[in-house]
């Protein structure tokens, strides 16, 4: 058979592409609406799908989401000549639906670097939420292809993991935050620490902004803390731990503190990803996976752009994002505590971080379908103003699956921390039994006390 040969015979040579100004060119802004509003286009499986709530301003809804697509993806405010030097259709965002106020946008895939939450902030809620054509934009939710999601390598240890490493099958895992969560002396925070650890909670936790002050440098309270936990762990004759905090004021400041916190027997961390950032989290997570670490994270710094309903990112989308890049726990608020979050947000955000896979539920703010890939799940911490009294909401909430927080829940107990830690666990078994918390009191006189002080303290419920 004869073999075609391409240097044979007459060529067709490809216009080379040139600096000149091509006829679609004008002066003066170009309408977005002409490129990137695509209502035939049908999403594909390998999109990257974002649901945005948008107010417009000064134009209409089609051009204002048109707009969004265009400037987090390829397009810019007038028609440029070097569009002829790629496939511009081909690269382009597209508004492929909007219902209300909300606008459906697909990006291919190739605009994003794999294993890179911080690639795809700067694109997608990189300039647009400070463009003119938008009064408020908010970022609902977000669906990650799974071409995508199997370049991120997820929790390193999980939910199930963690339950083997503990031996705590039956009930969710409880810890408390040390209080006051600033100005006490490394010793004294040790001391606190034993006291509701040998009481019977699980773990005890640094506050976001327990750092390396003056009146508690870091490596100071890291190997009192772990002295206290040994002890402990030593006393009940069962798993403890405490969460180090290793956020500091740089990436290799915070690896230095982890790996002493490893050094001295601990497994567990905590490290506020949000204030550090995306980037310095995946190096955490990392050394941490490479030496079987835990990290803890804690969302300090979230409700600045989760908190408003028309405006920033909504905690859902950043809960995927964590789970993406590897924390193996994530605070979502508590829903009946003292911070903001609604019943069925949280609920979607449960799921996120523990199943498989979700299926779209707008009752739940889920606007998509997402599947995580065989990425293992972070555990949901329900944290911020819990007490005995909320324990029956916590399970109908969370499930066993989860970890609870109690900070001034148990430092608050009128007999002490210990008596506090010894309340709560009482309670969070009682529950998870399928008792009462009156059932559990009669036989346990701290929890009767953290029940009569605590009776008529509640938060307001958003459904």
């Amino acid at each position: 058979m004869a073999i075609h040969n391409p240097l044979a015979g007459p060529k067709t040579v490809k216009a080379r592409p040139t600096a000149e100004l091509s006829d679609a060119y004008k002066a003066g802004v170009r309408a977005y609406a002409v490129d990137y509003y695509v209502p035939d286009y049908i999403p594909q499986d390998t999109d990257l799908l974002c649901a945005f709530r948008i107010q417009p301003r000064g134009v209409d809804m089609i051009e204002a989401a048109a707009a969004v697509a265009a400037e987090s993806s390829t397009g810019t405010w007038t028609e440029v000549w070097s569009n002829q030097l790629t496939d511009i259709d081909f690269y382009k965002a597209k508004v492929y639906a909007i219902t209300g106020d909300i606008a459906y946008i697909a990006y291919p895939l190739d605009l994003f670097e794999e294993n890179s939450v911080v690639n795809i902030m700067s694109s997608i809620v990189g300039n647009v939420f400070g463009f003119k054509a938008v009064g408020a934009l908010r970022l609902e939710d977000m669906r990650i292809p799974l071409a995508l999601v199997k370049t991120f390598p997820g929790p390193r240890v999980g939910i199930y993991d963690e339950r083997v490493w503990s031996n705590k099958w039956d009930r969710p895992l409880i810890g408390g935050t040390v209080k006051p969560k600033l100005g006490l002396s490394p010793k004294a925070y040790s001391t606190i620490i034993y006291e509701c650890l040998s009481g019977g909670l699980d773990t005890s936790k640094d506050d976001e902004n327990m750092n390396s002050q003056p009146f508690s440098r870091w490596r100071d309270r890291f190997m009192y803390a772990q002295e206290a936990v040994d002890r402990a762990a030593a006393e009940t004759n069962e798993f403890k731990g405490h969460w180090h905090n290793v956020t500091a004021g740089s990436t290799e400041e915070s690896l230095r503190r982890l790996e002493y916190a490893y050094e001295l027997g601990s497994r567990m961390v905590m490290f506020d990803f949000l204030t550090a950032g995306f980037a310095a989290s995946a190096d955490i997570f990392k050394r941490a996976g490479e030496l079987d670490m835990i990290v803890h994270c804690h969302r300090a710094m979230h409700a600045v752009f989760t908190r408003q309903a028309n405006h920033g990112i909504a905690m859902r989308v950043v809960a995927k994002w964590l789970r993406l890049t590897g924390g193996d726990h994530l605070h979502t608020g508590t829903v009946v505590g003292k911070l903001e979050g609604s019943w069925n947000d949280t609920l979607g955000i449960i799921d996120i971080l523990r199943e498989r896979y979700v299926k779209a539920n707008l009752e739940h703010g889920l606007y998509f379908d997402q599947d995580f890939g065989g990425l293992k799940a972070s555990w949901p911490v329900a944290s911020g103003g819990i007490h005995v009294h909320h324990v029956p909401d916590l399970l109908k909430i969370y499930g066993n699956d989860a970890f609870f927080l109690f900070g001034g829940g148990t430092h608050g107990h009128p007999d002490g921390s210990r008596a506090g830690a010894i309340a709560n666990r009482a309670a969070v078994e009682a529950v998870s039994a399928g008792q009462t918390l009156q059932q559990a009191a009669r036989s346990c006189p701290e929890l009767r006390k953290s029940l009569e002080l605590w009776a008529d303290v509640k938060f307001e419920v958003v459904q």
